[in-house]
């Protein structure tokens, strides 16, 4: 099959923002950069743009609705923690996006990150329970999807009583919306193959991957990789923006990444983290750099080279079984510009002449 692609809202019109503490940036969003970025995104051919979640940042839920206005195919990927609200109202929402929308929502469920902000939001849930209460949470929400009688469950976290919903989930192609889960602990592999369609991880080397893709695909789950994306006409150009972006944040950015991973109980940012650091080398392959995660956050483990090499990276993790990419870049619109004009066609190019697509 081909590869799929999506790509994050959270850094537009925001370059680098990345670099600062999160209780420093603006959480108010530029609507007509918003909207460019969605059309243009859905012109060149991405999947889903990531809504991505947190205090900083506008609700991801109603963020969409004016881009899905402005838009006509792409598709939201809505970041949602288990804990803000009932499973019961959540899927009503859900449902609800997808009848304005013609099915045009995926969700990405998150555990969170770090204790202090998940307090903001009334939740004091050690990492383990987290992923408990998402197991019971998703349980109610596949049921209330499938629609088959009045729901009812009673567990540690939630207690539901003949539950019903007269609002379905509107869509041509799917009963309920596609589910993908973020993490890399034990726990989130385990529900991601109970519930989730697709577990997105950081990349490392491919061979290093390989094991745990095998073992969730295995288990009917694909995984994506969330990266970020340095493309430039040659490798020369590519690796030079790469260190020059570095520099311009400097060393408070690395100080702001310092603080966070002491204050964050994510498996999966952690272990991006200490790889970053524990390498000898930023450079995990020729094309896999780890250079920006001290400045920028586990997110910026990024591809960077010439079109050819970014393309070649992606069809490596390909042979591995990594069926979708979630990007990121700097700025986002002129990185997902080119990548739509010089390495999107390389792919579906190299995808054509194996009769993959």
């Amino acid at each position: 099959m081909p590869l799929r692609f999506h790509w994050s809202l959270s850094g537009v019109g925001k370059n680098f923002q990345g670099a600062k503490a999160r209780g420093a940036t603006e959480g108010l969003a530029e609507q007509p950069l918003l909207i460019e970025f969605a059309q243009k995104a859905e012109a060149i051919g991405i999947e889903s743009l990531l809504m991505a979640f947190g205090f900083h940042r506008p609700d991801p839920m109603l963020l969409s609705m004016p881009l899905a206005a402005a838009t006509e195919r792409i598709k939201f990927l809505v970041a949602c923690r288990p804990g803000i609200c009932s499973p019961t109202f959540f899927v009503q929402q859900v449902n609800t996006v997808s009848a304005l929308t013609g099915g045009r929502i995926a969700l990405n469920f998150v555990a969170g990150h770090t204790p202090k902000e998940l307090g903001y939001y009334g939740d004091f849930l050690p990492h383990d329970e987290r992923y408990q209460r998402a197991n019971e949470f998703l349980a109610i929400a596949r049921a209330l999807w499938e629609r088959n009688a009045p729901v009812d469950f009673e567990g540690r976290y939630y207690k539901i009583v003949e539950a019903i919903l007269t609002t379905p989930f509107v869509s041509t192609e799917r009963s309920l919306p596609e589910l993908y889960l973020g993490g890399s602990s034990a726990q989130a592999e385990e529900l991601a193959i109970q519930h989730a369609d697709c577990l997105f991880l950081i990349p490392d080397a491919p061979e290093v991957m390989e094991p745990k893709v095998r073992r969730l695909i295995e288990n009917g789950t694909e995984v994506a990789l969330l990266v970020s994306i340095i493309a430039r006409p040659t490798h020369e150009e590519a690796v030079h923006a790469a260190y020059s972006m570095i520099e311009t944040v400097g060393d408070q950015a690395k100080a702001v990444h310092r603080r966070f991973k002491q204050n964050s109980d994510s498996v999966i940012f952690r272990q991006a983290y200490d790889r970053a650091k524990e390498e000898n080398s930023d450079w995990l392959t020729p094309y896999l750099w780890s250079g920006a995660v001290p400045y920028m956050g586990a997110p910026a483990m990024a591809l960077v080279g010439s079109p050819e090499e970014i393309t070649q990276g992606l069809l490596e993790f390909k042979k591995i079984g990594v069926s979708q990419f979630l990007f990121m870049g700097w700025p986002d619109l002129d990185a997902m510009t080119y990548f739509g004009d010089a390495v999107l066609p390389l792919i579906r190019q190299h995808e054509a002449e194996h009769s993959y697509a």
